[in-house]
């Protein structure tokens, strides 16, 4: 009998496992020794990182989709189907469309979803660009702004931690590249006592916040927006009037794992090492969907993805494990709009940001268009 592996998610981390066993289990594929299936709820794949350069009109937005299809390897099984229900206990995916899908092993990839209406009137009141439609909402509020206060204000948990700080730096070099200098104000909130929660990035960020002139209010832990009145309160009991209010709104996870019953507000409880569900032997979990308390990143997704790849390989070929994942996270860092620097860290190792460069930009440039290698598991 055939192993049958299905992978729940469509972005990143389901596309690069997929790939990634292809890879290796050619042999098993081709006697018929494994089943590899994707289920997914969209026919897209979209690359996110992309969607921070829209509002700046710095990216075009045909370049951030291809067909999931496309990017899969032809010998994986793809079904566009929402995802109702996973039973751990009977090994089974229940879909939208009364389908079934029995497993010997799952990977849940169901990524995060934007959850802004947990905070009063963030939703009517606030831009953000952390899906296409803002992003394009927020380039014409951008086109039309001519000068006032423009809040960037960051809420926990949401996926692209650094992202925040990438729209602080960028807005300030578009801004004044406009010829407003002079006649907008920057503040950004956060809702710790830092500027980020990784602490050797908040001590970086800081200097170039003062440099630049942008205000900040750290322990902001938005409570309400006032559409309206156009004020921002925290709970804290800090409030302020803005012109333009660019959000980061708090994230979710997938619906589907709430009603599974396998993990609150969505996010799956996760073994940090071995990605697995814990308390389970076959149920992997990697990208956005875990509760491990790491960045939700692009490459968190894809190093944690190799691991399960490594893992669930050589579980089918010889029964055994291969290796642990590291907590591995590598981030580019937009600084403005035309240098950048990057973080790598672990487990083990704290991040430490290096000056930006010229050379650092390009090459997140150029990694923005090697991004469909990596998804089809060539990087």
């Amino acid at each position: 009998m055939s192993a049958r592996v299905v992978i729940l998610g469509g972005g990143l981390a389901g596309t690069i496992v997929a790939n990634g066993l292809v890879r290796r289990l050619g042999q098993e594929l081709r006697c018929g020794a494994v089943k590899i299936t994707v289920v997914g709820n969209t026919a897209k794949h979209m690359y996110q990182p992309g969607l921070l350069y829209i509002p700046f009109g710095r990216a075009r937005e045909q370049e951030l989709f291809r067909d999931e299809r496309e990017v899969l390897d032809r010998r994986v099984s793809f079904v566009v189907d929402a995802a109702k229900r996973i039973d751990v206990e009977n090994n089974r995916i229940e879909t939208e469309s009364g389908r079934t899908y029995d497993y010997d092993y799952l990977v849940i990839a169901t990524g995060s979803r934007l959850a802004p209406e947990m905070i009063p009137g963030l939703t009517e009141g606030a831009h953000q660009f952390y899906d296409l439609e803002g992003a394009r909402e927020l380039r014409v509020a951008l086109e039309q702004f001519t000068g006032g206060r423009i809040i960037i204000n960051a809420n926990p948990p949401h996926k692209c931690p650094v992202a925040p700080l990438e729209m602080t730096l960028m807005l300030d070099e578009h801004l004044r590249e406009r010829g407003l200098e002079g006649k907008f104000e920057l503040l950004y909130t956060y809702p710790i006592g830092r500027l980020h929660a990784l602490e050797p990035l908040a001590v970086w960020a800081l200097p170039e916040f003062e440099r630049r002139g942008v205000k900040y209010q750290t322990f902001f832990n938005t409570e309400k927006v006032d559409p309206v009145a156009k004020t921002i309160t925290s709970e804290e009991g800090d409030s302020f009037s803005y012109d333009l209010l660019i959000t980061i709104p708090p994230h979710r996870g997938a619906k589907v794992i709430e009603d599974s019953g396998i993990g609150r507000n969505g996010w799956v409880p996760t073994d940090p090492k071995t990605l697995l569900l814990e308390g389970s032997k076959n149920v992997f979990v990697v990208g956005d969907t875990t509760n491990i308390p790491i960045s939700k990143a692009g490459s968190t997704a894809h190093f944690e993805a190799d691991t399960v790849v490594e893992n669930l390989a050589l579980l089918i070929q010889e029964n055994r494990w291969a290796r642990d994942y590291d907590g591995k996270v590598f981030c580019f860092i937009e600084t403005g709009l035309n240098a950048g620097t990057y973080i790598w860290f672990n487990y083990a190792t704290p991040p430490r940001p290096s000056p930006p460069t010229q050379a650092m930009h390009w090459f997140k440039l150029a990694y923005n268009r090697m991004y469909w290698m990596s998804a089809s598991g060539l990087l």
